[in-house]
Protein backbone atom coordinates (compact mmCIF):
# COMPACT_ATOMS: atom_id res chain seq x y z
CA UNK A 1 0.00 0.00 0.00
CA UNK A 2 1.34 3.43 -0.94
CA UNK A 3 1.60 5.78 2.02
CA UNK A 4 0.04 9.18 1.39
CA UNK A 5 0.86 11.97 3.82
CA UNK A 6 -1.70 14.68 4.64
CA UNK A 7 -0.60 17.84 6.46
CA UNK A 8 -3.39 19.77 8.20
CA UNK A 9 -2.97 23.20 9.75
CA UNK A 10 -4.83 24.78 12.69
CA UNK A 11 -6.63 28.10 12.81
CA UNK A 12 -7.48 30.60 15.50
CA UNK A 13 -7.87 29.35 19.10
CA UNK A 14 -4.79 27.09 18.85
CA UNK A 15 -2.45 29.80 20.13
CA UNK A 16 -0.94 29.72 23.64
CA UNK A 17 1.58 31.83 25.54
CA UNK A 18 4.98 30.19 25.11
CA UNK A 19 4.22 28.88 21.61
CA UNK A 20 7.32 28.02 19.55
CA UNK A 21 9.71 29.07 22.35
CA UNK A 22 11.26 25.59 22.54
CA UNK A 23 11.71 25.60 18.76
CA UNK A 24 13.74 28.81 18.89
CA UNK A 25 15.90 27.45 21.69
CA UNK A 26 16.73 24.39 19.58
CA UNK A 27 16.62 25.37 15.90
CA UNK A 28 18.38 28.32 14.18
CA UNK A 29 15.76 28.08 11.39
CA UNK A 30 13.05 29.03 13.89
CA UNK A 31 15.08 32.02 15.10
CA UNK A 32 15.62 33.07 11.50
CA UNK A 33 11.91 32.99 10.58
CA UNK A 34 10.89 34.88 13.73
CA UNK A 35 13.54 37.54 13.04
CA UNK A 36 12.23 37.85 9.48
CA UNK A 37 8.64 38.10 10.74
CA UNK A 38 9.56 40.80 13.25
CA UNK A 39 11.12 42.87 10.46
CA UNK A 40 8.18 42.40 8.08
CA UNK A 41 5.51 43.11 10.69
CA UNK A 42 7.32 46.00 12.34
CA UNK A 43 6.86 44.73 15.89
CA UNK A 44 8.22 41.93 18.11
CA UNK A 45 5.74 39.12 17.54
CA UNK A 46 8.30 36.63 18.91
CA UNK A 47 8.13 38.28 22.32
CA UNK A 48 4.31 38.17 22.32
CA UNK A 49 4.33 34.46 21.36
CA UNK A 50 6.84 33.60 24.08
CA UNK A 51 5.66 35.81 26.94
CA UNK A 52 2.21 37.20 26.12
CA UNK A 53 0.30 38.81 27.67
CA UNK A 54 -2.48 36.40 26.69
CA UNK A 55 -4.96 39.24 26.01
CA UNK A 56 -2.60 40.56 23.34
CA UNK A 57 -1.85 37.15 21.81
CA UNK A 58 -5.58 36.45 21.46
CA UNK A 59 -6.22 39.64 19.43
CA UNK A 60 -7.15 38.53 15.93
CA UNK A 61 -4.50 40.68 14.24
CA UNK A 62 -1.77 39.11 16.44
CA UNK A 63 -3.13 35.57 16.72
CA UNK A 64 -3.28 34.94 12.99
CA UNK A 65 0.35 35.75 12.13
CA UNK A 66 1.53 34.02 15.34
CA UNK A 67 -0.12 30.71 14.41
CA UNK A 68 1.05 30.99 10.80
CA UNK A 69 4.68 31.57 11.87
CA UNK A 70 4.60 28.55 14.20
CA UNK A 71 3.14 26.32 11.44
CA UNK A 72 5.63 27.66 8.87
CA UNK A 73 8.57 26.87 11.15
CA UNK A 74 7.37 23.30 11.59
CA UNK A 75 6.77 22.92 7.85
CA UNK A 76 10.31 24.05 7.10
CA UNK A 77 11.85 21.79 9.76
CA UNK A 78 9.94 18.79 8.45
CA UNK A 79 10.98 19.58 4.86
CA UNK A 80 14.61 19.61 5.98
CA UNK A 81 14.07 16.11 7.40
CA UNK A 82 12.71 15.04 4.00
CA UNK A 83 9.06 15.12 5.04
CA UNK A 84 6.79 16.92 2.62
CA UNK A 85 3.02 16.55 2.17
CA UNK A 86 1.18 14.67 -0.57
CA UNK A 87 -1.92 16.78 0.17
CA UNK A 88 -2.75 19.68 2.51
CA UNK A 89 -5.66 21.46 4.14
CA UNK A 90 -5.96 24.18 6.77
CA UNK A 91 -8.82 25.25 9.01
CA UNK A 92 -9.76 28.87 8.18
CA UNK A 93 -6.54 30.82 8.89
CA UNK A 94 -4.73 27.48 8.58
CA UNK A 95 -5.47 27.48 4.86
CA UNK A 96 -2.66 30.05 4.47
CA UNK A 97 -0.24 27.73 6.30
CA UNK A 98 -1.36 24.95 3.97
CA UNK A 99 -0.65 27.15 0.95
CA UNK A 100 2.84 27.84 2.29
CA UNK A 101 3.42 24.09 2.70
CA UNK A 102 2.18 23.48 -0.86
CA UNK A 103 4.58 26.19 -2.18
CA UNK A 104 1.70 28.37 -3.40
CA UNK A 105 2.87 31.31 -1.26
CA UNK A 106 6.35 32.04 0.04
CA UNK A 107 6.83 32.95 3.70
CA UNK A 108 6.85 36.73 3.23
CA UNK A 109 3.79 36.80 0.97
CA UNK A 110 1.77 34.48 3.21
CA UNK A 111 2.71 36.33 6.39
CA UNK A 112 1.66 39.72 5.02
CA UNK A 113 -1.64 38.33 3.72
CA UNK A 114 -2.33 36.74 7.10
CA UNK A 115 -1.47 40.00 8.88
CA UNK A 116 -3.81 41.94 6.58
CA UNK A 117 -6.55 39.33 7.01
CA UNK A 118 -6.28 39.54 10.81
CA UNK A 119 -6.42 43.34 10.81
CA UNK A 120 -9.45 43.41 8.52
CA UNK A 121 -11.31 40.74 10.49
CA UNK A 122 -10.63 42.54 13.75
CA UNK A 123 -11.89 45.82 12.27
CA UNK A 124 -15.00 44.11 10.88
CA UNK A 125 -15.67 42.69 14.35
CA UNK A 126 -15.70 46.22 15.75
CA UNK A 127 -17.73 47.79 12.94
CA UNK A 128 -20.27 44.93 12.77
CA UNK A 129 -20.31 43.38 16.25
CA UNK A 130 -21.13 39.71 16.23
CA UNK A 131 -20.33 36.42 17.88
CA UNK A 132 -20.16 32.67 17.34
CA UNK A 133 -21.49 29.62 19.17
CA UNK A 134 -20.81 25.90 19.19
CA UNK A 135 -23.79 23.62 18.58
CA UNK A 136 -23.26 19.98 19.57
CA UNK A 137 -25.66 17.14 18.88
CA UNK A 138 -27.55 18.27 15.79
CA UNK A 139 -27.17 17.28 12.15
CA UNK A 140 -25.98 19.90 9.62
CA UNK A 141 -29.44 20.21 8.08
CA UNK A 142 -30.97 20.73 11.53
CA UNK A 143 -28.47 23.50 12.35
CA UNK A 144 -29.11 25.22 9.03
CA UNK A 145 -32.87 25.04 9.66
CA UNK A 146 -32.37 26.54 13.12
CA UNK A 147 -30.35 29.40 11.60
CA UNK A 148 -33.06 30.09 9.03
CA UNK A 149 -35.69 30.17 11.76
CA UNK A 150 -33.55 32.45 13.97
CA UNK A 151 -32.82 34.88 11.10
CA UNK A 152 -35.83 36.98 12.12
CA UNK A 153 -33.80 38.05 15.18
CA UNK A 154 -30.63 38.88 13.20
CA UNK A 155 -27.96 37.51 10.87
CA UNK A 156 -26.95 33.95 11.74
CA UNK A 157 -25.54 31.07 9.67
CA UNK A 158 -23.54 27.85 9.94
CA UNK A 159 -19.86 28.81 9.91
CA UNK A 160 -17.73 25.74 10.64
CA UNK A 161 -18.70 22.12 9.97
CA UNK A 162 -15.98 20.86 12.32
CA UNK A 163 -16.91 17.24 13.02
CA UNK A 164 -20.06 15.11 13.03
CA UNK A 165 -22.44 16.72 15.50
CA UNK A 166 -20.20 19.74 16.16
CA UNK A 167 -20.99 22.85 14.16
CA UNK A 168 -20.14 26.49 14.85
CA UNK A 169 -22.68 29.17 13.98
CA UNK A 170 -21.88 32.83 13.42
CA UNK A 171 -23.68 36.14 13.10
CA UNK A 172 -25.16 39.04 15.03
CA UNK A 173 -25.37 38.67 18.80
CA UNK A 174 -29.18 38.61 18.73
CA UNK A 175 -29.26 36.13 15.83
CA UNK A 176 -26.77 33.74 17.42
CA UNK A 177 -28.47 33.86 20.81
CA UNK A 178 -31.86 33.14 19.23
CA UNK A 179 -30.36 30.22 17.29
CA UNK A 180 -28.78 28.86 20.49
CA UNK A 181 -32.15 28.93 22.26
CA UNK A 182 -33.85 27.23 19.29
CA UNK A 183 -31.10 24.59 19.03
CA UNK A 184 -31.72 23.57 22.63
CA UNK A 185 -35.42 23.11 21.93
CA UNK A 186 -34.48 20.89 18.94
CA UNK A 187 -32.38 18.59 21.11
CA UNK A 188 -28.87 20.06 20.96
CA UNK A 189 -26.68 18.67 23.75
CA UNK A 190 -24.66 21.90 23.91
CA UNK A 191 -25.28 25.40 22.59
CA UNK A 192 -22.40 27.50 23.89
CA UNK A 193 -21.34 31.01 22.93
CA UNK A 194 -17.65 31.26 22.00
CA UNK A 195 -15.16 33.90 23.08
CA UNK A 196 -14.28 35.32 19.66
CA UNK A 197 -13.62 38.78 18.25
CA UNK A 198 -16.32 38.74 15.61
CA UNK A 199 -18.78 36.82 13.47
CA UNK A 200 -16.21 34.94 11.41
CA UNK A 201 -17.32 33.14 8.22
CA UNK A 202 -20.60 35.05 8.14
CA UNK A 203 -21.99 37.94 6.03
CA UNK A 204 -20.80 40.32 8.78
CA UNK A 205 -17.25 39.77 7.45
CA UNK A 206 -18.16 41.28 4.04
CA UNK A 207 -16.14 44.43 4.77
CA UNK A 208 -13.04 42.38 5.58
CA UNK A 209 -13.57 40.35 2.42
CA UNK A 210 -13.68 43.49 0.28
CA UNK A 211 -10.44 44.74 1.85
CA UNK A 212 -8.63 41.42 1.52
CA UNK A 213 -9.55 41.01 -2.14
CA UNK A 214 -7.17 43.79 -3.19
CA UNK A 215 -4.28 42.20 -1.31
CA UNK A 216 -5.05 38.78 -2.79
CA UNK A 217 -5.02 40.23 -6.31
CA UNK A 218 -1.61 41.81 -5.74
CA UNK A 219 0.00 38.79 -4.06
CA UNK A 220 2.22 36.46 -6.09
CA UNK A 221 0.86 32.89 -6.20
CA UNK A 222 2.48 29.74 -7.63
CA UNK A 223 0.61 26.64 -8.75
CA UNK A 224 0.47 24.19 -5.87
CA UNK A 225 3.07 21.48 -5.50
CA UNK A 226 0.39 19.13 -4.13
CA UNK A 227 -3.43 19.18 -3.93
CA UNK A 228 -4.89 21.78 -1.55
CA UNK A 229 -8.31 20.91 -0.12
CA UNK A 230 -10.12 24.23 0.11
CA UNK A 231 -12.40 25.31 2.97
CA UNK A 232 -15.09 26.69 0.66
CA UNK A 233 -15.47 23.62 -1.59
CA UNK A 234 -13.82 20.83 0.45
CA UNK A 235 -12.31 19.74 -2.88
CA UNK A 236 -8.68 19.64 -4.06
CA UNK A 237 -7.07 22.01 -6.49
CA UNK A 238 -3.60 23.07 -7.61
CA UNK A 239 -4.69 26.07 -9.67
CA UNK A 240 -3.83 29.58 -8.50
CA UNK A 241 -6.90 31.25 -9.99
CA UNK A 242 -9.24 29.01 -8.04
CA UNK A 243 -7.14 29.27 -4.87
CA UNK A 244 -7.21 33.07 -5.04
CA UNK A 245 -10.97 33.12 -5.66
CA UNK A 246 -11.73 30.71 -2.80
CA UNK A 247 -9.55 32.66 -0.35
CA UNK A 248 -11.68 35.68 -1.21
CA UNK A 249 -14.91 33.73 -0.61
CA UNK A 250 -13.58 32.05 2.54
CA UNK A 251 -14.20 34.99 4.89
CA UNK A 252 -17.98 34.89 4.39
CA UNK A 253 -18.38 31.15 3.68
CA UNK A 254 -18.52 28.13 5.99
CA UNK A 255 -15.45 25.97 6.61
CA UNK A 256 -16.37 22.51 5.27
CA UNK A 257 -13.88 20.65 7.44
CA UNK A 258 -15.71 17.32 7.72
CA UNK A 259 -16.04 17.02 3.94
CA UNK A 260 -12.42 18.11 3.44
CA UNK A 261 -11.08 15.35 5.70
CA UNK A 262 -13.45 12.75 4.23
CA UNK A 263 -12.33 13.72 0.71
CA UNK A 264 -8.66 13.47 1.68
CA UNK A 265 -9.27 9.96 3.01
CA UNK A 266 -11.23 8.99 -0.12
CA UNK A 267 -8.34 10.29 -2.23
CA UNK A 268 -5.84 8.08 -0.43
CA UNK A 269 -4.58 9.86 2.72
CA UNK A 270 -3.08 7.25 5.04
CA UNK A 271 -1.23 9.47 7.54
CA UNK A 272 -2.36 12.79 9.03
CA UNK A 273 -0.05 15.32 10.68
CA UNK A 274 -1.31 18.44 12.46
CA UNK A 275 1.40 21.02 11.85
CA UNK A 276 1.62 23.95 14.30
CA UNK A 277 0.39 24.81 17.79
CA UNK A 278 -2.09 22.65 19.69
CA UNK A 279 -4.06 19.52 18.83
CA UNK A 280 -7.56 20.82 18.01
CA UNK A 281 -7.62 19.26 14.54
CA UNK A 282 -6.40 15.89 15.81
CA UNK A 283 -9.53 15.70 17.95
CA UNK A 284 -11.77 16.68 15.04
CA UNK A 285 -10.27 14.09 12.69
CA UNK A 286 -10.72 11.37 15.32
CA UNK A 287 -14.43 12.23 15.48
CA UNK A 288 -14.70 12.32 11.68
CA UNK A 289 -13.03 8.92 11.23
CA UNK A 290 -11.87 6.98 14.29
CA UNK A 291 -9.56 4.81 12.15
CA UNK A 292 -7.08 7.67 11.78
CA UNK A 293 -4.68 8.86 14.46
CA UNK A 294 -3.27 12.33 13.81
CA UNK A 295 0.33 12.98 14.84
CA UNK A 296 0.70 16.50 16.24
CA UNK A 297 3.91 18.26 15.26
CA UNK A 298 4.27 21.54 17.11
CA UNK A 299 7.03 21.08 19.68
CA UNK A 300 10.66 19.97 19.74
CA UNK A 301 9.83 16.63 21.37
CA UNK A 302 7.24 15.92 18.66
CA UNK A 303 9.47 16.69 15.71
CA UNK A 304 12.35 14.68 17.18
CA UNK A 305 10.19 11.55 17.25
CA UNK A 306 9.30 11.85 13.53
Amino acid sequence: MIESRAFIFPGQASQYVGMAKDLCEKFPQAQELFARANRLLGFDIQQICFAGPEEKLTQTDITQPAIFIHSAIMTRLLAEKGMTPDMVAGHSLGEYSALYAACVLDFDEALMLVRRRGELMQRAGVENPGTMAAIVGLEPAEVEAVCQEAASAGVVCAANFNSPGQIAISGSIAGVQQAMALAKTKGAKIAKQLAVGGAFHSPLMAGARDGLRESLQKAFFHDAGCPVYLNVTAKPTKHIDEIRQRLDEQLTSPVRWVESIENMITDGATQFYEIGPGNVLAGLVKRINKNFVVKTVGKVAEIETI
